[in-house]
């Protein structure tokens, strides 16, 4: 039976590849870099809670982290908006 670092390990190789074959399937480069950061947040979450073992931690340290990585996609994905609109 599996345990959890395994099953995060296969979650992120499967979303690892969904980021590589998505966007040649996405017609409007905005929602593709929102899909593609959506992903990567999803991506650093399971590596904060299940590598870094962030899963056992007092509740402020793992919503610090998660703001953390919703903070640095919002920023990414507003670069990448303001880039395509120049």
């Amino acid at each position: 039976m599996p345990g959890r670092l395994d099953i995060t390990w296969l979650v992120l190789i499967g979303l690892a590849l969904a980021t590589i074959l998505l966007p040649p399937l996405m017609p409007r480069p905005l929602l593709a870099n929102a899909l593609l950061l959506v992903l990567a947040a999803i991506k650093g979450r399971r590596i904060a809670l299940d590598f870094m073992d962030l899963r056992a931690a007092p509740a402020l340290w793992r919503g610090l982290v998660s703001a953390w990585i919703v903070i640095v996609v919002l920023v990414a994905w507003l670069a990448s908006a303001v880039i395509a609109l120049i």
